[in-house]
Formats: structure tokens, C-alpha cells, sequence
């Protein structure tokens, strides 16, 4: 993808950043987006002129509604927006909570839905557009220390699957992005082994190369997706038992 405006939110760390410094790399405009915009500002002086910031809580609707305001505003305003603000917090059934668990959510899933609510109707005036969310493959499958998080994650999928179905004929493309163990700040303080552990520059790589298909869902590594997708569909009596050991549960 190259000389194409391109909104990520959720760009100050990790994925977002890392696929925002490549495409700002390949000639791209990138308008990033994220809560903490000391850090943002300072991730676009880097590149002046390719980055641009627009800072935004998900979490907030007043916040969502101001920036895709301004950045819309005369019918203006890119055609491909990454969706990948989040958060992750481990939670296990000894620390069980549910003050965790919507605050994920909130962030997560309502962060993205609130600002899918404003793309839409300008994306569908438009006839065009392209939204990409990320997920995770936590969503595929209940995992341990993911009693918040997987949650969060499941409920994005099968939002993206109704939005990609319904929109069909639309000219609006849904993406699914759904990435295993990168190593990135969210994932650093994990005292676990993570399986296939990936490095955030080939994660951002592989986000990137989705986004010039036309596929719905980007999920990598593949064969730690294969094999979560395969354990979904054995019966619980095999499947539940199976999670249990390859966690070390």
C-alpha cells in the first residue's frame, strides 16, 4: 500500500505503532490515534511528513464522535482505518472480576464499536471504505488467565463476521485481524510461556500484506491459529481437556 491516507487507532505502542511506522515507511499518510498523546506526539515528530497525530479515548463517546468529526469534516477523510486500540489484563477464576472484565470489554469491544458507529454512515454515503479490526486468536477458544480478555476478544469476531455478511454488495470491506503472542508492552508482563511467540515487526508485516487482499480474516501465526480453530471444533469432552494440558493447567 503506498501513497494512501490510512487512520490506525491504537498506535502509540505495539501492533498499531509498528504498522504505522511501516506503512509511513512504504509512503503512506498515517493519521494515528490513541489515548496517551504525549507518546503519540512524540511517535509523529519521528516522521513529520508521514505521521500525523489525533489524539482519542475509546473509551470515551464524546471523544470518538469530536475526532471522526474533524477528521471527516468537508467529506474529507481516509478510506482505510486499522482498528487496534485495546487492552489486556490477565484475570483467573481465584481473582475472578467483574470491574475487570467491563472495563476490557468497554475498551475492546465498545472502543470499536464506537467508532465503527461514525465510520459507517459516512463509509456507506461513500460506497467505499475499509475497516480493519484486531482481535486476537484468544477469542477463538476459552483460555486460562483470559476470563476478561478472551471475552472481549470472541465478542469483536462475530461482530466482524455480521458487519462482513451484511455489508456484503456495500463497497465497505470488513477485516478481521487476528494475531497470536506478539511481543509487545501488552504481552511483556506475562509469566507464562507463550507458544509461537512472534516478533512485532514481522506481526506488523503480515497486517500489512492483509490490508492489500481482500480477505476477511488475517490471522497469524497460522499454525497456532490452525490449531486453536481445529480444538474448537472437537467435542468439549476432547477439546476442554486439551486446553487444559497444553496450558499446564
Amino acid at each position: 500500500m503506498t501513497n494512501d491516507s490510512i487512520w490506525i487507532v491504537g498506535a502509540s505502542s505495539g501492533i498499531g505503532r509498528e504498522v504505522a511506522r511501516q506503512l509511513a515507511d512504504n509512503g503512506n499518510n498515517v493519521i494515528i490515534s490513541a489515548r496517551t498523546a504525549d507518546a503519540l506526539a512524540e511517535f509523529a515528530a519521528s516522521k513529520p511528513d508521514a505521521l500525523s497525530a489525533l489524539p482519542l479515548d475509546v473509551a470515551d463517546k464524546a471523544s470518538v464522535t469530536a475526532a471522526v468529526d474533524r477528521l471527516y469534516a468537508a467529506d474529507a477523510g481516509p478510506e482505510t482505518v486499522l482498528l487496534n486500540a485495546g487492552s489486556y489484563q490477565p484475570m483467573s477464576f481465584d481473582h475472578f472480576s467483574a470491574e475487570k472484565a467491563m472495563h476490557l470489554m468497554d475498551v475492546n469491544y465498545f472502543g470499536v464499536v464506537r467508532v465503527i458507529e461514525q465510520l459507517l454512515p459516512r463509509f456507506l454515503e461513500r460506497k467505499a471504505g475499509r475497516i480493519i479490526v484486531v482481535a486476537s486468536v484468544a477469542g477463538y477458544q476459552g483460555l486460562p488467565l483470559a476470563l476478561a480478555y478472551g471475552p472481549s476478544k470472541a465478542a469483536l469476531i462475530n461482530l466482524c463476521e455480521a458487519l462482513r455478511v451484511e455489508l456484503e454488495g456495500s463497497g465497505v470491506t470488513i477485516q478481521l485481524v487476528n494475531p497470536g503472542f506478539v511481543k509487545t508492552p501488552l504481552t511483556a508482563g506475562n509469566k507464562f510461556k507463550m507458544p509461537f511467540l512472534m516478533e512485532v515487526e514481522d506481526a506488523a508485516s503480515r497486517i500489512i500484506r492483509g490490508m492489500e487482499d481482500n480477505a476477511f480474516e488475517i490471522a497469524f501465526p497460522r499454525r497456532f491459529a490452525c490449531i486453536l480453530k481445529f480444538i474448537r471444533m472437537l467435542p468439549y469432552a476432547i477439546s476442554l481437556p486439551l486446553i487444559r494440558k497444553g496450558t499446564g493447567g
